[in-house]
């Protein structure tokens, strides 16, 4: 008894693993490593798992209070998945909180940059972005239009759906058109 005064409660889990699972779903879309020039790599599924996060945070930001509070546990879980994805890709336990700060900077930078050209309806902006971040190697600027135009359709598809949706975990993103 006394036991479960300490325990720390998440009456959201649930929800939090059934939204989580969609947008890692959404994010793992073939048609975005095969038609949207995406490379199909431990960075290019960062990269598209942090777009989907950020599309859903664009997205909770004016919901209501449980909207705001699952958002948050959803970025928790992300960055959870993350530190297992690092250990399992045999990086050591010392390594682990500078790779973690590292890709946690990357993320928020990138919600900082796609917000920008999201907010001013900047497609061209946001594919320079998109090009900037998941092709940084890249000698000429791969274009990144087409990945530009979903995520708009994304953030439209995900503004759609109700409140209610998102209380719940249902929410879900377009196919690639």
């Amino acid at each position: 008894m006394i036991f479960g005064l300490f325990s720390k409660k998440n009456s959201n889990q649930a929800i939090v693993d059934r939204q989580y699972q969609a947008l890692t779903s959404a994010a793992r879309m073939p048609e975005l490593y095969e038609r949207l020039n995406v490379p199909d790599t431990v960075m290019g599924r960062f990269e598209m798992l942090s777009a989907v996060m950020i599309l859903f945070f664009r997205r909770t930001r004016a919901s209501g209070t449980s909207g705001q509070e699952i958002a948050q546990e959803i970025v928790d879980a992300f960055f959870q998945d993350i530190d297992y994805s690092i250990r399992e890709l045999g990086i050591g336990d010392n390594s682990v909180p500078k790779r973690m700060k590292k890709l946690a900077g990357m993320f928020y930078g990138r919600l900082e940059a796609y917000a920008q050209a999201m907010d001013s309806r900047d497609a061209e902006g946001l594919a320079t972005a998109l090009g900037r971040n998941i092709h940084p190697k890249a000698k000429e600027a791969v274009d990144m239009r087409g990945l530009a135009d979903w995520m708009f359709a994304a953030e439209d598809y995900l503004l759609s759906q109700s409140e209610d949706v998102i209380a719940t975990g249902s929410a879900t993103l377009p196919k690639v058109a």
